[in-house]
């Protein structure tokens, strides 16, 4: 499976796609339109590792809702990314069994590198 998990109103989004062209047989997945489904976030996390790693602590809401306070668990990370996209940390590009979460340009080469090898 090659699928990238994206927001499409997202600069920063639309540069990395553009970087990672041609995108021939790679499913989109705009995650405000099309929401994440758990099996998808389950299969992300499985992939990564955690759901910590898949967790954006970036997002306005979580600092509006006072999440940098807490403890949280792999369920609490779990529970706020399905709940609302925002948490995701994108783009995650999904390339077979190989999973590249982040715009970090270290992660963008690597996933360009993957997709175009």
């Amino acid at each position: 499976m090659k699928k990238i998990y994206h927001l499409g109103n997202c600069t920063t989004c639309q540069r990395i796609l553009k970087e990672l062209e041609p995108l021939d047989g790679v499913t989109l997945q705009e995650i405000k339109t099309e929401p994440m489904t758990v099996q998808q976030v389950e299969e992300m996390a499985s992939l990564s590792g955690s759901y910590e790693s898949l967790f954006s602590k970036r997002a306005m809401l979580y600092r509006q809702m006072g999440l940098q306070e807490k403890q949280l668990s792999e369920d609490d990370y779990k529970k706020l990314i399905v709940e609302h996209y925002t948490f995701l940390k994108r783009p995650v590009v999904i390339l077979e069994e190989q999973i590249f979460i982040g715009n970090s340009k270290k992660t963008v080469q690597a996933a360009k590198e993957a997709l175009h090898p």
